[in-house]
């Protein structure tokens, strides 16, 4: 994917006619939103974009897929980071919120499920643009609120078990796994560690040692790595882990036990050291939910609704709450996922629903 050195031709269209639309009410927070039927000029919407950390490549590559739509259509993208923190997290929204909202987008990842629903209410009050990632209780839906543009996620359990079997294939049929778990309170850590269980279950000749969680960080997982390794030893034939940067984190407590090379390593989320890695044969394999693309295509369904190009109430109820695609990527195909960039022709208002894989139910 190629980050297009000027906007999409339909953005500056969008940006064109979008000005002689109605400008955003200039109420304070708190106060009424626009009214149905009222849009903002383009260089009125304001542009927030909030992940956990830029230590971690995967956000990083999101806050800049969402730099990447903000230049196509001439405005900046705030760039928040909250540290894995749901206090912190919190405490920025209600910071965002304090201001001028009417003609606000947020591009959130909550840290999580039990995150999202403050968040929710928060920017509802406030009359902003939401769109939230990854992280939501099921009972709550975007349909039952005016401006909440979108939930977007990812099939866990399918890319799981992607890997899952990946890393059953490349030990041969048979051996033994540890599984390194991320954040518990997330449907992502639930449902990809439900896609280990099923490949487990297709494959009765390999046995899961043992899982535990590492909270989707490279340094906790190095430290479970090097001690499952030492209670377990050369059992360990496969290390399964729910994100890249801990499979990372294994590979460094590997090298650290002489055993480079020897164990299978597969996570998620296609950061560049783990294609690295995989194009070097230390690794199995990843999946890709372009982080680029998330971190734009939130802006974009915001930014079209914020400016009437595309009604929150036109919009489907299917894609109101989806799963997008996803990519496994092995050294197969690892050269067709290097150097991930924005394409900001993915953001265009007609494309935003475009890798919708199924509704959310």
């Amino acid at each position: 994917m190629k980050l297009s050195s000027r906007p999409a031709a339909a953005l500056v269209g969008l940006s064109l006619a979008a000005l002689a639309l109605t400008g955003c009410s200039e109420e304070a927070a708190g106060g009424d939103s626009a009214s149905a039927g009222e849009s903002c000029a383009p260089e009125d919407v304001r542009l927030v974009g909030q992940v956990r950390n830029e230590s971690n490549p995967y956000e990083a590559s999101w806050l800049d897929g969402g730099d990447a739509f903000a230049e196509s259509v001439g405005l900046e993208q705030e760039r928040l980071t909250y540290d894995g923190d749901s206090t912190r997290q919190q405490e920025q929204v209600r910071q965002v919120l304090a201001g001028d909202t009417d003609c606000l987008v947020m591009n959130i990842l909550p840290n999580g499920d039990a995150d999202t629903p403050p968040i929710v209410q928060g920017a509802d009050e406030a009359g902003a643009f939401l769109v939230t990632q990854w992280n939501k209780p099921a009972d709550l839906n975007p349909v039952d609120y005016d401006r909440w543009v979108s939930h977007i996620t990812y099939d866990g359990q399918e890319s799981g078990q992607q890997i899952g079997q990946a890393l059953v294939d490349d030990m041969g049929g048979s051996g033994g796994i540890i599984a390194l778990q991320g954040v518990l309170d997330t449907a992502a850590a639930q449902d990809r560690f439900a896609g280990l269980e099923a490949a487990l279950e297709e494959n009765p000749d390999v046995e899961l040692l043992d899982d535990q969680t590492a909270n989707f960080s490279r340094a906790e997982a190095l430290e479970v790595t090097r001690t499952l390794l030492n209670r377990y030893g050369d059992e360990v034939t496969g290390i399964w882990a729910a994100n890249d940067d801990m499979a990372l984190g294994a590979l460094e407590a590997l090298e650290a036990a002489g055993r480079a090379g020897e164990v299978s390593v597969a996570g998620i989320d296609a950061v560049p050291d783990a294609l690295t890695a995989i194009e070097d044969g230390d690794m199995t394999a990843t999946v890709s939910s372009d982080g680029p693309w998330q971190g734009g295509v939130g802006l974009a369904m915001g930014y079209c609704a914020a400016t009437g190009e595309l009604p929150v109430e036109d919009i489907s109820d299917e894609d109101r709450a989806f799963f997008a695609e996803q990519f496994l990527i092995t050294a197969d195909n690892v050269g067709d996922f290097q150097a991930p960039e924005a394409d900001v022709e993915a953001f265009d208002c007609g494309a935003v629903f475009d890798r919708v894989a199924e509704p959310l139910s």
